[in-house]
């Protein structure tokens, strides 16, 4: 029987880049760096992470890093930040549960649409998520760090569909990136919602709304029929 599916990227969706444990992982490799610091510098560095999306950069993460950690007065970061990516597969920075978006996922599995979690990553989002006890929302995990697949290939999107082992009456996918996600599953013959905690930014495609927190994804949801 077919089933309503929708699926979330993780990275910035579902988890936020947890700023307390940045701090800490910083103090392993004698940096100390206050937390609020951090936060406080947060907001110029994804101006300038959205400003390399905009241009046609895939994933800045190093630029971001740099942006972030130079502001919150660590000079010259370079050999921090690569550091930090080479330990992202087991230490994910990504790792604080957006609440509201968590709860929204748990409503519409206790409501029987069926939710996964689609996302480029480095191999180990199956292992994070049981880390921070989100695991059990989803009925499938698609980790293209695992699958050798990354968004936006049309492949990965269709690869989910075969591990979630439903027809889908509707196919609705939610995430942060344009070009990943949302490209991605239009490409892919599915709808999408461009999730954008940042304010400021309009949708790019009329067939596209925008939801800037977990009411305005309920709302958009709506519009598909979930």
């Amino acid at each position: 029987m077919p089933s309503p599916v929708v699926t979330f990227d993780v990275g910035q969706t579902i988890v936020e880049l947890d700023i307390d444990f940045l701090a800490a992982r910083l103090r392993e490799r004698g940096h100390e760096v206050a937390p609020h610091a951090l936060a406080e510098a947060a907001p110029i560095a994804w101006q300038r992470y959205d400003e390399l999306v905009d241009v046609g950069a895939s994933h800045p993460w190093h630029e971001l890093m740099t942006v972030l950690m130079t502001r919150a007065g660590i000079a010259e970061p370079g050999a921090l930040v690569e550091w930090l990516y080479t330990q992202q597969a087991q230490h994910n920075l990504w790792r604080r549960p957006i609440p509201p978006m968590v709860e929204l996922v748990r409503e519409l599995r206790d409501r029987g649409v069926v939710t996964a979690a689609l996302s480029n990553s480095e191999g180990h989002l199956q292992e994070l998520l049981e880390e921070i006890e989100l695991a059990p929302l989803f009925k499938a995990i698609v980790d293209s760090g695992r699958v050798g697949i990354a968004k936006p290939d049309a492949r990965l999107f269709a690869h989910t569909v075969e591990v979630l082992g439903v027809e889908p009456s509707v196919i609705v996918h939610i995430g942060d990136s344009w070009a990943a996600d949302v490209e991605g599953a239009l490409g892919a013959g599915w709808n999408a919602i461009w999730y954008r905690s940042r304010q400021g930014v309009g949708s790019r495609d009329a067939r596209v709304p925008i939801a800037h927190d977990a009411a305005e994804t309920r709302a958009a949801l709506k519009t598909f029929g979930i």
